[in-house]
């Protein structure tokens, strides 16, 4: 066996619960170690049987990770120190792919109002730009 992995891993893997380089890590592992790949058909038949571990489940509905609004008061700068700490840890010690991704689509949402008012503008302008011409 190349590399020892452990079962809560392998659990996380089956979720895409891992960082980008870990999920990479154990599916380039998962190629040329037999007895690994044994071990995560094991975890995947629990699975299937109804078998859950206190991390699974834990993982499986994200307990640990903080709620879209606590994401979006951490991109205002609004949330409590010990609270702000704890999402950085989060997202960026732990890499938590589902928060990543809910961070980058509400760093998107946030910049589309300055995008949509620039768009706003220039329409306005261009109607204007007529009429003005006409005028003068």
């Amino acid at each position: 066996m190349s590399e020892s992995f452990r079962e809560s891993d392998l659990e996380a893997f089956l979720d895409e619960a891992l960082p980008a380089e870990e999920m990479s890590r154990i599916e380039q592992a998962l190629r040329g170690d037999a007895e690994l790949a044994r071990r995560l058909a094991g975890v995947r038949a629990r699975r299937d049987a109804g078998v859950h571990s206190l991390g699974e489940v834990w993982r499986r509905h994200r307990l640990s990770c903080p709620s879209r609004q606590e994401l979006g008061g951490y991109l205002l700068g609004a949330l409590p120190e010990e609270a702000a700490e704890y999402i950085a840890f989060h997202v960026e010690a732990a890499g938590c792919r589902y928060c990543q991704a809910n961070l980058a689509d509400l760093e998107a949402r946030r910049a589309e109002p300055d995008r949509a008012a620039q768009v706003r503008r220039r329409r306005y302008f261009q109607s204007s730009a007529g009429y003005l011409h006409r005028k003068g």
